[in-house]
């Protein structure tokens, strides 16, 4: 019967028609767990990781972005991914060049540090972001939609002015763009992605518009632009080996943030029945019941402080209890809560902003969490953050916005150091103690407690000799100024008298 009726709207309206069947492949796809009726077990599928993103990343990103657009708790989510996977001012990049006798070549270091200032003011070809909010707008896209491009365009570009030093330019692309069922077997294109023999990607067909409102028929090789792989950046989400697209974080707990918002949506409507008072005239006990002879509708308004005076003999008036809303709504959404961050990566206390417990607990909690972001980090880093660097490095020496000199080992040119942001604090003067107890004993040092705080160690060092030739010139003095070695068992004590 189903495919009578598919086959009847197709014939009049083809682009509704394509639209069920994308539902019910998207329902198929990513509803393989749903139990079955006789046993509640659930229904393999052995699909390639190709054919499930076909069939549901589509209509998987567009239910990820109602759900950022409408649900707070689905907006914490990604707030909190971007905020402890990118961090509030973008992944840190400090150049590492080194001389040919392998010590860091420092006077390169801070060219390299200035272009790469100048060029994160005016990264994108719209000059509306700068690079930490490119960043994060690439990591929002990444974790919401699955993935995120991002093209680059280096060099002389007729009309396009890249208004930095450095002639390199990127242009954010959302997965849009390169639409799913884009396919040509000739020319091993599947999902918009060239690939070679390999499987390597070699070009990224993407379609000049948005495709918003556009029948499946649109598109054809005139109304797409190819993109060489080497300057495109494909950042997304797989869990499976040689998965051409990604999948929204939302993926597997999308459900259960609907099944939330339902259940808080349906206590309020009950709270507000139940605000609505109501009463009712008792007239003795059931079996004394002698239905009247005659009925007349009866009508008492409401008043405060009014009293029933016209009540016949036997009557009274009793108020209809209700038992809504549910006292059982905070349980359900706090286990739903932690199921949730479960499955979307995140700290459970972040998005539920129930930070009750103990130091222990809580620190537990933030490490549980850190992994997860450490890991998304790191990849983040190794598909966006660092070819941009690279691209960038190379490009500064080609268009001799940067000067190198004889001593300059070209081989470590694109060499720098990335750090993500720093895991939250519960405590810091006990994170504080720890990481001068680790410097003292030589298990860290200084400027790597610096990096770890988002901070550039040869700046603060600058600062530092600044402020202290500052303060002496005016006869100030302060703890931090000449301290001498510390004994043993004397620096924590010293510490914390300063403190």
């Amino acid at each position: 019967m189903a495919n009578l009726l598919d086959n009847a709207i197709a014939a009049v309206a083809p682009g509704w028609a394509f639209r069920r069947a994308q539902s019910r492949r998207a329902l198929a796809a990513y509803e393989a767990a749903s139990p079955r009726r006789n046993g509640g077990k659930m229904r393999p599928d052995n699909s390639s990781a190709d054919l499930l993103t076909l069939r549901a990343s589509g209509n998987m990103r567009g239910y990820a972005r109602v759900l950022e657009q409408n649900h707070d708790l689905a907006s914490g989510i990604l707030d909190t991914l971007v905020n402890n996977v990118v961090g509030a001012n973008g992944i840190s990049v400090e150049p590492m060049p080194r001389r040919k006798n392998g010590e860091l070549h420092t006077e390169f270091s801070k060219q390299l540090l200035k272009l790469w200032t100048d060029f994160k003011k005016r990264p994108d070809v719209t000059w509306e972001h700068q690079w930490p909010q490119v960043e994060r707008l690439m990591c929002r896209a990444w974790m919401r939609d699955g993935e995120a491009f991002m093209q680059y365009l280096e060099g002389f570009i007729i009309g396009l002015d890249h208004g930095t030093k450095v002639p390199l330019s990127v242009e954010l692309i959302e997965a849009d763009y390169l639409p799913h069922w884009y396919r040509d077997d000739s020319a091993g294109i599947d999902q918009s992605i060239e690939r070679n023999g390999w499987g390597r990607a070699r070009n990224y067909w993407v379609l000049k518009d948005h495709p918003q409102g556009v029948s499946f028929q649109y598109g054809n090789s005139t109304d797409m632009r190819r993109v060489p792989a080497d300057k495109m950046t494909h950042l997304k989400l797989v869990t499976r080996f040689r998965q051409s697209r990604g999948v929204s974080v939302f993926a597997t707990i999308m459900i259960r943030l609907e099944n939330i918002k339902d259940y808080e949506e349906s206590e309020q409507i009950a709270a507000r029945v139940a605000a609505a008072m109501c009463a009712a005239i008792v007239k003795g006990t059931p079996d004394t019941y002698v239905s009247p002879e005659t009925e007349t509708d009866r009508e008492f308004k409401f008043s405060p402080g009014m009293v029933f005076d016209n009540l016949q003999e036997g009557e009274r008036v009793e108020t209809i209890q209700s038992n809504r809303p549910s006292g059982l709504l905070g349980d359900f959404r706090y286990m739903m809560l932690r199921a949730a961050a479960a499955g979307s990566k995140v700290n459970f206390h972040s998005i539920s902003k129930d930070f009750n417990g103990t130091y222990v607990g809580l620190r537990l909690a933030m490490v549980d969490a850190d992994s997860n972001y450490k890991s998304l980090t790191n990849e983040f880093i190794g598909s966006v953050t660092q070819p941009t660097y690279e691209r960038f490095a190379r490009l500064a020496v080609l268009s001799g916005a940067a000067r190198i000199t004889a001593d300059l080992d070209m081989d470590t040119l694109t060499d720098a150091e990335y750090f993500g942001p720093r895991m939250a604090s519960a405590d810091p003067l006990k994170e504080g103690r720890a990481n001068i107890e680790a410097v003292q004993a030589g298990h860290k040092s200084s400027p790597q407690v610096i990096r770890e705080n988002g901070a550039n160690p040869d700046a603060v060092m600058e600062q530092s000799a600044q402020w202290q030739k500052n303060a002496l010139d005016k006869d100030l003095n302060f703890t931090t100024f000449n301290i001498a070695p510390a004994q043993e068992g004397q620096f924590m004590d010293n510490a914390t008298t300063s403190g």
